[in-house]
């Protein structure tokens, strides 16, 4: 490929040079015959033959034609046609003139028609230019983007020979490539499929958020199928001018039958396929003209032409109804974020090509992250990489990884931040008061570390690590995280005697699932097990206008009252616990000042009262006996980096991990990997 685009280079280039050329040699043959003198009558010329003001003649091949130059301060130039009979009799006969310089222009022994040669050129070059410009309107110039190609499709042809994507790229999915699976082996046997009666889903919509491996579902398929894969965005088929959405929606189809079988994707196709009548002030028709070609077409097409058509979208609540029946998307596949096993296997996916060191378990790197989908992955281990290459080391280890989690999450460390000592100290207390919660309320995940080293926005964080993946909240599982996030602004409030802004993001979080709690799970016993209000009603406004409130103002009034009790009670059981527990909160915040930074190991060690001695002379130990087994296998896992296979993978039960807290300027470091 790489040749053959040289080589187009260089075939436009020597046009480009040839045109030129051409072009610099007309102009000076249009420069050289521009040359004329300025024309004047015969009488205006027989005066100044007579007065003596002409210095020189030169009578041309024709006869008639004579050129010459006055003998005034300008040499003016001049050009006359005098009949031959009077030129002869009333100047050169009649009138000659001995001081002027009387020429005839020789004859000319070359043919008559290379005299026509600067025409020739000059059409030639207009016929060049309007050619290229032709070409480059048309869409010549590649992508399809021309000035006269508005109505024909972008969307880019892959062929069977450029597919490098399979199913063994795609981890973590395996139930989504099992339904796909079936698209391909109907794509290379459909004999089968309809001997038996059965026809293929006409459209395949995968549903996710963004991340899981929508677009990369779709090219395994023309991957694995072997067949052309056009691929284009939902906003390509929009444009200023009306109707060419439409006009691209019918081109891309009859390409595609042109090409059968194929595979057609349009991603992000909520795009183009939103629900149509919805727009304020009579809008977005263009947009719903092409929706309506586009649920013609997928009518249009045969179930047994072989084009199938594949989409994505991480909004399906906004697509057209019509959009969605059976018979246009009649499979719906949702690509939804990996469990521990499934990000395992992503991560195994995303090591190819890295030198991992003997200490690297994948196990507990899935365990570690929950939330992560398959691009928080693949960036995970590309931090990992790059913070191993700025250490100068030959391989990746656990301690990058473990750093490159946090950064993903949390943003890089910001040791060189001045922080004043009271600062510091509002810090400690109030990342040791999330901590010391956490620990003593049984429905909170274990804490993995503890920081007041400035990150990202944040000034310090708190991580817990769920101890499995989990699909459901608790009623008490809810409440007993509210009690974990309000735990830094209470240890603010009994040690420092003063609250700062710092707790901002934790009062936000707070809030917000206390009022979903009363307001869309149905946990309040005073108001019962009742939905009010609904989410996204209009999806082409903003979401507070858009959302429907569907209760009185009394109704309202309640509901504030039990957000409001709520938070009332994860307060005073966090100020509760933190009031019995003070030793342990001084505790925690003293080591975090001295270290900055305490591993859940260190911070169990505090709490129940043993020294970090013995901690760290066990990790020492730990250390040292790995060290030793590694020495002893070195030669036989030399190498081992290069293949994924030779990842050591050891069993663990260690815990994912999870933001809990962004104290300094009220960063939610973690609220989107998690939804409540």
């Amino acid at each position: 490929m790489g040749g053959i685009n040289v080589k187009k280079r260089l075939s436009s280039a020597t046009i480009w040079i040839v045109l030129l050329i051409v072009l610099f040699f007309a102009a000076i043959t249009v420069l050289e015959s521009s040359k004329t003198s300025g024309a004047i009558s015969y009488n205006e010329f027989k005066k100044y033959w007579i007065e003596n003001k002409v210095s020189r003649v030169e009578i041309k091949q024709d006869g008639r034609t004579v050129a010459g130059e006055l003998n005034d301060k300008a040499k003016t130039q001049f050009q006359v046609v005098v009949p031959q009979s009077l030129l002869v009799q009333d100047i050169l006969v009649n009138n000659p003139k001995s001081s002027v310089n009387v020429k005839f222009e020789p004859a000319s022994s070359m043919p008559m028609w290379i005299s026509w040669i600067p025409t020739i050129i000059l059409i030639l070059v207009m016929v060049g230019f309007w050619v290229m410009f032709m070409q480059q309107s048309q869409g010549g110039g590649g992508g399809n983007r021309g000035v006269m190609n508005f109505g024909k499709s972008r969307a880019k042809l892959a062929t069977p020979d450029s597919q490098k994507v399979t199913f063994k790229d795609v981890a973590g999915a395996d139930e989504e490539k099992g339904e796909l699976e079936e698209i391909v082996d109907f794509l290379k046997e459909p004999k089968k499929y309809l001997d038996m009666g059965a026809r293929i889903p006409k459209g395949i919509l995968l549903v996710g958020p963004p991340g899981t491996g929508k677009t990369l579902l779709a090219k395994a398929v023309a991957g694995e199928a072997g067949v052309p894969f056009f691929s284009i965005s939902g906003s390509d088929f929009v444009e200023m001018f009306v109707g060419v959405g439409a006009s691209r929606v019918r081109d891309l189809f009859e390409q595609a039958k042109k090409n059968s079988p194929c595979i057609i994707f349009i991603d992000e196709i909520d795009a183009v396929g939103r629900q149509r009548g919805a727009g304020l002030g009579g809008g977005h028709d263009e947009r719903e003209q092409t929706l309506n070609q586009l649920l013609v077409e997928m009518d249009g097409f045969g179930v047994n032409e072989g084009i199938i058509l594949v989409a994505a979208t991480n909004r399906p609540d906004i697509l057209d109804k019509a959009l969605l029946r059976p018979g246009r998307f009649d499979r719906q596949i949702l690509v939804g974020a990996p469990d521990a096993k499934g990000r395992e296997e992503v991560l195994k996916v995303h090591v190819r090509n890295k030198r991992l060191s003997d200490d690297v378990d994948l196990k507990v790197l899935a365990k570690r992250t929950p939330g992560f989908v398959g691009a928080d992955l693949e960036n995970l281990m590309n931090e990992a990489a790059l913070l191993a290459v700025r250490a100068n080391k030959k391989q990746i280890g656990m301690e990058e990884l473990e750093e490159a989690i946090t950064r993903v999450i949390a943003g890089p460390e910001k040791k060189s931040r001045v922080i004043h000592e009271e600062d510091r100290k509002i810090t400690a207390y109030h990342e040791a008061g999330h901590a010391i919660v956490m620990k003593f309320s049984p429905h909170s995940d274990p804490v993995h570390e503890i920081s007041i080293i400035p990150r990202g926005m944040a000034g310090g964080y708190t991580m817990h690590l769920p101890e499995r993946d989990t699909s459901y909240m608790s009623k008490s599982k809810l409440k007993d995280e509210m009690v974990g996030l309000l735990g830094g602004r209470v240890a603010e409030q009994i040690i420092i005697g003063d609250i700062s802004t710092g707790a901002s993001n934790d009062i936000q979080r707070v809030s917000n699932i206390a009022r979903k709690m009363v307001m869309e799970y149905g946990m309040s016993e005073k108001l019962g097990t009742i939905t009010f209000g609904s989410d996204h009603d209009e999806v082409f406004i903003g979401r507070e206008i858009g959302k429907s409130k569907n209760y009185s103002e009394e109704v309202a009034f309640e509901i504030d009252n039990e957000v409001k009790a709520l938070v009332d009670e994860a307060y005073k059981k966090a100020e509760k616990i933190l009031t019995e527990h003070i030793d342990k909160l001084h505790a925690v915040a003293k080591v975090l000042l001295d270290k900055e930074k305490v591993t859940g190991e260190e911070f169990n060690a505090i709490v129940e009262g043993r020294p970090l001695e013995e901690l760290n002379k066990k990790e020492n130990a730990i250390d040292l006996e790995k060290h030793d087994n590694v020495e002893e296998v070195h030669d036989d896992v030399e190498g081992v980096h290069d293949d994924v296979e030779g990842v050591n993978i050891k069993d663990t039960s260690e815990d994912n991990i999870e933001t809990t807290d962004a104290f300094a300027n009220n960063t939610d470091l973690e609220e989107d990997k998690k939804e409540i």
